[in-house]
């Protein structure tokens, strides 16, 4: 069952929260061929290697997402954007998130992420 862009984006999280090789499995499937990170900091992420690497990181201790919206252009494209509330190693971090997917090959799959720290 194809699983649309709001439940994709909250198991992207909880792969997150998992392990880095449970993020890095899931992002290999759900990536767009062409894909783009606009990350914290001013990092870019344009290929899916970088994208997939970037991933390595300490997973989240714990995650909530609010604010949920989305957005439909046409049948070939979703927008979904939410605030994120994240915890790790005592850290927080909040941010705005914006996800676009793409279908291709009749799945949804994600071209575009963004994050904005609040």
């Amino acid at each position: 069952m194809d699983r649309d862009p709001l439940e994709l984006e909250r198991a992207g999280w909880r792969a997150l929260s998992a392990s880095p090789e449970g993020a890095r499995a899931f992002y290999g499937e759900v990536l767009a061929d062409r894909a783009l990170f606009v990350l914290p900091g001013g990092m870019v992420l344009d290929d899916r290697a970088s994208i997939l690497d970037s991933m390595a990181g300490a997973p989240w201790d714990g995650h909530e997402l609010a604010d949920e919206r989305t957005m439909a252009l046409g049948d070939g494209a979703a927008i979904v954007a939410y605030r994120a509330t994240a915890e790790r190693d005592g850290g927080r971090y909040e941010a705005w998130i914006t996800s676009t997917y793409v279908r291709e090959d009749g799945a949804w799959r994600l071209a575009l992420h963004q994050q904005t720290p609040v």
